[in-house]
């Protein structure tokens, strides 16, 4: 298959390029800066930026037929939500959910009378659990979840596939996107959090190329479910929550992250 990817430059975009090639496929790896794309073995390097119109529509000309497309690119950021600035904020959501939905808005048309192609958007179990700290990035999650189930009821009928991956803490983590205030009101909070992936994952963060052959299994089966958790974290703390209500898997976080704030 034919197979674009956005925010190919590092971390889960890369690896699923390098995975995705492997398994014969044929990558269009893309990113805001192509330079980033240079040591990838893929059919072919483009640049696009998710957030404009115009490169989308160049990018969807110039990489030809499609079979399926990743929705990778996404900015991350960690602050708490009183004092998380609002341009940065909207930026946020530009990129992580409107820019999802206007790629996907570029190939569907075709897809739709063609009957057939496979859309998978990365999620984050932080699209299930949001998190302290993590509330504007987990509420970009949270919105892409909503979106992927829509168009699985939406698009279905015309032959088209809809899967989320949901990782967990994946190494080497997001790019850092620039300095968010740290207000010293919140100080304590931070102090208890950060390290809160190495207690889930006593072992070390899982490479990015689980997620990539995660990806593979979806193009290799048809019947894929709509979500797919991804990392060991993330099934606990999936799994957990399915089972627990809110007061209930709160205290169960609480223990388990010795959080006391």
């Amino acid at each position: 298959m034919r197979i674009l990817v956005t925010g190919a430059g590092r971390a889960i975009g890369a690896a699923t390029c390098t995975e995705l090639s492997k398994a014969g496929h044929e990558v269009v790896a893309t990113a805001r800066d192509v330079s980033l794309l240079d040591e990838l073995d893929v059919a072919l390097r483009l640049p696009l930026d998710v957030t404009s119109d115009e490169s989308v529509t160049a990018a969807v000309e110039a990489a030809g037929p499609l079979d399926g497309i990743i929705n990778n690119a996404a900015l991350g950021g960690t602050a708490p939500l009183e004092t998380y600035p609002i341009d940065k904020f909207r930026a946020m959501h530009e990129t992580n959910v409107v820019g999802t939905l206007r790629l996907i808005q570029a190939v569907v048309p075709a897809w739709r009378e063609r009957g057939s192609g496979v859309i998978v958007i990365i999620g984050s179990v932080q699209g299930r659990v949001s998190a302290p700290l993590g509330g504007a990035y987990g509420a970009s999650k949270f919105a892409l979840e909503a979106m992927t189930e829509s168009l699985h009821y939406e698009l279905r009928h015309f032959g088209i596939r809809t899967h989320i991956i949901e990782p967990g803490f994946i190494a080497p983590g997001m790019k850092d996107t620039g300095e968010l205030p740290r207000p010293a009101a919140y100080q304590g909070l931070y102090d208890e959090w950060e390290g809160a992936d190495d207690t889930l994952n006593a072992e070390g963060r899982p490479g990015p190329e689980v997620v990539g052959q995660a990806i593979v299994d979806i193009f290799a089966n048809p019947d894929s479910p709509l979500r797919i958790p991804v990392g060991a974290d993330a099934e606990l703390i999936l799994g957990t929550r399915a089972q627990l209500g809110d007061a209930e898997f709160e205290a169960v976080m609480r223990a388990t992250m010795g959080l006391t704030w």
